[in-house]
Formats: C-alpha cells, structure tokens, sequence
C-alpha cells in the first residue's frame, strides 16, 4: 500500500518522514499487525536498565559526549584527532572544522559493516575491528593524504578530483584488505567515494569549485542565524548534497531517495541511517568553530545492528520465522525494514525509560547521548555474550553503502 507522503520527495528526504513512518510501523506491532516481528513491551524495561547500567559503568559522571564518529578516533584512551590536531599549525578555527568536516564525511562513508573477519593493524601493532578498525585505516588513510588532490602540499583535505579517482586497489592496500583479511564491499565503498567526488563537483553552492567536502562547513556556518544551527539543517544539506551518491534504488521525481525502502504495511520507509550517522558527527566540528547546533532530537535514532541487535537480543522484538536468526539476509527485505523502522521507533521510547532511570532531563540528555551511553554499547556488550565473535542477532548481506 502505498501512504500518504510517498511521492513527496521534500517529505521523504527528512528526519520527520524517518520518525513517522517509524512509529506508524510500531503501532501496527502493538496490535500485532505486523509479519515479521512480535513486540513485548514487557521486556523495555530490562532493555532500559541494561543501558542506563552500561551508561553508568562507561560514563559515571553521566557526561556522555554524543554518538558520533570522533569517539571511534579514540583508542586504548589516545584520541587520535586531539592528537592530531595538537600537531598542526594551524591558528584559523575555520579551517580546523573544513578538515574536520573532510575526516568525518570520508570515514562515515567507509563505516559500512566490515564484516566478521576483517582486522586493521596500526602503526603501533593495534588490532581492531569492525567500525574502530575501519574508524583508524580511514583516518590514517586521510592524514596521509589520501582523499586529497596534493597529497603533498595540502594533504588534510577530501577533494573532488582525488574522490573521482578512487581505485579498490586504494582501498585495499589502506585498510590492508586480502584474500586472507577479506573486508566486505570493498567495491561498493570505492564506488561510493568516486560518487562523492562527482557529487562535490555537481553541487558548488555547497563544496565549492573546486569541490572540496571541507567547503560545507562554510555552506552551513552561512545558514547559522546568531551563532546557533538547527541539527535538521545540517541533516538537509547532507541529503540534498550527497544524496546521488547513494546506489539507485527507489526513486520519485528523478531524485535517488537513498536509504529508502519499501514495506506493505505503510509504504515507503526512509532511514537516512549514514546521513543521520554523519549529521551527528559534524556537530562537534560545528561546535568547536563556535557554531551552536540546536534540536538534535528532531534527528531520529541509527537503525543500525547493534541498536536493533539490542531489542532482538533483551527479547523486546521477537522474530517470527526462526529464519531471521539463520540466514543472511538482504537490506531490502521486508523483514529487514521492518527491523530497523521498530529500532528507530522503540529507540525513542528506551530513551524516555533511560532519562527516567538515570535521572537526567532530555534538554541536558539528548538521543544521541542516549545511542552513545548507551544503546550502541549495550548492543554491543550483549551480541558479545550472546554469540562468538559478537556479531548480531540478524545478520544482514552488506553491499558497503547502507551499514
């Protein structure tokens, strides 16, 4: 069927539309409408506990920084940006946000799930995996200049020409990719980063001529009225400036609709999960230029694995074809969008129920303290004693664009 709003591309291609379609889905689950998940609102509770648990034990003081990719630059307590940063000598605060911006879009874009092999070894012979390996080969890709057109010269940047040229062997040799540390969607994440390129070149009101990703951060400080940004205007020009980079999937009007999908039950589902997950991350580089980001909440939470994974994992959401749990599944499966529009629904919930239980108001406490508190690490913990090697609940067939 299809909803009201479906051929409304201006509506679609927002976080609102990600919330409404969300909870309409959700209300269907309450009256046990649904055809693939059974919801047991009963078991929110313990949900809830185990986060606001986790929030504690990771953030006594309970000052949660925000869910966002700057926290995955930090490991075995090194923030490797600070670091970074610190050896610069580079007095303009504009600048520091344009390169910030450049890291930020490179390596949410390159976030997409690794997969369960995969492994990353740094300079210093750290391991890591998953989104802190692919946080740190990106980073180290990008401080040694490899999103830039003078590698040389000015080589913290992420330039159209550099982005367009793109090779998988590129990205094969910085996150140290084989046949023996395969890295799922390689293909797909080179791809992505040459449509990145084009996008920065087809969209100078934005990026600039040339085009440079660094440029949005003056494109957005324009739209700030007194010193102060809403959150939606950065997850708009987000969407709008790097909306064709996203594979064609749905379409209205000639304009790619990205991280939409399909359900029977309501129509047309967006998720906007990396454009959301990047719009959370160039807060801090607004904010440290002196730009103040108002509203976050009217972003949704990420509908992503270990999100999800948590109310699979606490039995909030119970599969109803065992299936689910065995096989691999597409991201475009209904069952799939049904998963991640209850994620993004019920995330709204748990949040209340963990303010509540960790006594912080949501004005001081926003969703995306709640997700890094939080719900992303209490997926993480539990898919972690749940299963081998931690990986989640549902497994889903990444094609380096959506996870």
């Amino acid at each position: 069927m299809s909803g009201v709003g479906d051929n409304d591309v201006g509506w679609l291609l927002s976080a609102d539309a990600v919330r409404q379609r969300a909870h309409a889905i959700l209300a269907k689950a309450e009256r046990g409408d649904l055809a693939h998940f059974e919801f047991r609102p009963e078991r929110m509770g313990e949900a809830a506990a185990l986060v606001a648990a986790v929030t504690r034990e990771s953030y006594p003081d309970l000052d949660v920084p925000y869910h966002s990719r700057w926290r995955h630059f930090v490991v075995e307590g090194v923030d490797r940006w600070k670091a970074l940063e610190a050896r610069l000598d580079i007095p303009d605060a504009d600048e520091i946000a344009r390169i910030r911006f450049d890291l930020a879009v490179t390596s949410v874009l390159l976030d997409a799930g690794a997969g369960d092999r995969w492994r990353y070894r740094d300079a210093a012979g750290i391991v890591l995996a998953r989104s802190e390996g692919l946080a740190i080969a990106s980073f180290d890709l990008f401080r040694a200049g490899g999103f830039a057109n003078d590698p040389v010269g000015a080589y913290l940047r992420a330039d159209a020409a550099a982005l367009c040229a793109m090779t998988e062997e590129t990205l094969t040799r910085g996150f140290q990719a084989g046949p023996d540390n395969p890295l799922v969607g390689l293909e797909g994440r080179a791809a992505l980063l040459r449509r990145l390129g084009s996008a920065l070149a087809a969209a100078p009101d934005l990026f600039g001529r040339p085009g440079r990703v660094g440029n949005l951060y003056d494109a957005l400080k324009a739209r700030a009225v007194d010193g102060t940004l809403p959150a939606i205007a950065i997850l708009d020009a987000v969407l709008r400036g790097l909306g064709p980079i996203w594979p064609g999937r749905i379409e209205r009007g000639g304009v790619n609709l990205g991280d939409t999908w399909s359900h029977a039950a309501v129509g047309l589902v967006p998720f906007h999960k990396l454009s959301q997950w990047l719009s959370y991350s160039l807060v801090e580089p607004l904010e440290g230029a002196g730009i103040a980001v108002t509203g976050l909440d009217r972003l949704t939470g990420l509908p992503e694995y270990r999100n999800g994974g948590l109310l699979v994992d606490t039995g909030v959401l119970v599969p109803k074809d065992p299936r689910l749990l065995a096989d691999e599944l597409e991201v475009g499966d209904e069952a799939v969008v049904e998963w991640r529009a209850l994620t993004v629904a019920l995330l709204d919930r748990l949040a209340d129920e963990v303010r509540a239980r960790l006594g912080v108001p949501a004005q001081s406490f926003p969703l995306a303290k709640v997700l890094q508190g939080g719900t992303w690490t209490a997926g993480r913990r539990i898919a972690r004693e749940r299963r081998p090697g931690g990986g989640p609940p549902i497994r889903i067939r990444s094609d380096g664009t959506v996870f």
